[in-house]
Order: structure tokens, then sequence, then C-alpha cells
């Protein structure tokens, strides 16, 4: 009896010790966070977007422990990120329902729509199914401009949401008064981005000056240059006058040219000479 007590006390401790190394091993699936998430850019990875509190999440976690264990075989590798946690990359991947799986290879992304357990995921990888699916457009791909944008939006509201947290529950302002706060603020703020849009607008595109009207001198002109205008006229009409008593001699003058011409180019008739003599 005394040595079946012993064996039983040796095994438990064989376990004990076991489980503590097993509970010791760090896990497989590497953590991505805003300032890690460009990992994802280079090599072949599979990632899960999960929420602690989502019971999808927590049925998928062993299933997904377990895939990480292959990812050395397979040449690929295994990550997750908390949406709680990291909302910048919630936004930045469109995370709209929990678990949300992608599959990264060389900066194309692609949705992973498949049985969630370890074998179909082992699968997907070895015989290369993410082929047949198509990739996310390059215009919303996580490093686009336009998902960046996304994630800063994201970044903001979770900064808000600290923000009004911190207002009404550690400095002790009603939620009406931190709303009327964050009210104040957005309209300030707009305010400002407002002016500083018409102040870059009529930097480079400025408005056009009124030109000055083509005849200045028509309502209030000094004596003087009154006088010269009146001149400058007068010179002008007796120019006209001139040029136009030019023409008019020349034309007496073809005229008179033109008369002899025309007797000596008369026809003369020797049969009405010889009658009337």
């Amino acid at each position: 009896m005394a040595a079946v007590g012993w064996w039983r006390a040796l095994l438990a401790l064989l376990l004990a010790a076991g489980g503590a190394a097993a509970l010791g091993r760090p896990s497989p699936v590497r953590v991505l966070s805003d300032s890690t998430w460009r990992e994802l850019l280079h090599g072949e990875w599979m990632v899960e977007f999960y929420a602690p509190w989502c019971p999808a999440c927590q049925s998928l976690q062993p299933e997904w422990e377990k895939f990480a264990e292959w990812g050395e075989d397979l040449d690929v590798n295994i990550a997750k990120v908390d949406v709680t946690e990291q909302p910048g990359l919630s936004g930045r991947f469109v995370i709209t329902a929990l678990p949300t799986i992608y599959h990264c290879k060389d900066g194309e992304f692609r949705k992973y729509q498949g049985a969630r357990t370890k074998t179909d995921f082992i699968n997907f990888i070895s015989d290369q199914e993410w082929k047949s699916i198509e990739p996310v457009s390059s215009w919303f791909g996580p490093s686009s401009f336009l998902m960046s944008s996304m994630s800063a939006l994201f970044q903001l509201s979770m900064w808000i949401r600290h923000c009004h947290g911190y207002l009404t529950e550690s400095v002790g302002i009603p939620v009406w008064g931190s709303y009327a706060i964050f009210a104040l603020a957005t309209l300030f703020s707009g305010l400002i981005l407002g002016l500083m849009m018409v102040f870059l607008a009529d930097c480079l595109c400025p408005s056009k000056k009124h030109r000055p009207p083509q005849y200045p001198y028509s309502k209030k002109l000094a004596p003087e240059s009154a006088h010269l205008l009146k001149k400058l006229d007068e010179e002008q009409e007796a120019d006209e006058e001139d040029i136009s008593d030019d023409e008019a001699g020349d034309k007496e003058e073809s005229n008179r040219n033109s008369s002899p011409n025309a007797v000596r180019q008369r026809p003369v008739n020797p049969a009405g000479t010889a009658d009337k003599s």
C-alpha cells in the first residue's frame, strides 16, 4: 500500500510539472498592434480579429492555438488582434463581424470564410485554397489612404470615449455636461477649420480685382486734363477731315483724266459725214 501511494504521488508530481511547463510555454500566436501591423505586408499570414467578450471568438481560440502550432511547418505566421484594444486596426480592416479572419500574402489581403477548425485552416494553407478568393482592392487595402483615414477616425472615436469616461467618472461632470463640452468643442473646431479653408482658398484662388473703367475721365477730370483731351480730339477730327479732302481731290483728278480718253475712243461714222456734205 505504501508503494502504491508513492507511485501515485510521483505521477501527480509529473503531471503537475507537465502542466506547469505547458502553461509556461509562450503561445505561438503573435499579437499585432497599430505599431506592428505592417509586418503583414511581408510573407504569409493568417490573422484573427476577436474580442474577449465574444462567445464565438472564445470558441475559436483553442482551434486557433492548435493551428498556430503548425505555423512553422506550413511557413505561415499566425497572429491575432484584439479589436477592443486596437480600434485603429478594426477601422483599417473594416471589421463588421467577430471573429474575422484574413489571409495575407505579400501585401494582398483575402477574407477567410471557411470552416473554423484546425484541419480546415491547415488545408487552406497547404492546398493554397486562398488563390480562389478575390483579393481586397488596393483602394480598400489596409495600407491605402482611405483605410488610413478610417483608422484615424476610429482612434479619434475611442479617444473621445475615453475623455467622456474621464470627465464623467474621474472629474464628476454630469453626462449632459460632458455632451455639452463636446458639442462646443465640435462647433469651435468647425469654425476654425472653416476659417482655415477660406484663408487657403483666398490664397490659392484670389478674387478678381475690379478693373478701372475704360474712360475714367468721363466723370470727373482736372481742367488741364480736360483741355488736353479736347485738343487731342480736335487734332484727330482735323486729321480725318484732311484725309477726306485728299480722297475727294484724288477722285476729281481721276475723273478729269478719264474725260479726254473717252472722247478719243469715241467711234467716227464716215457715212454720216458724207451725207452732211
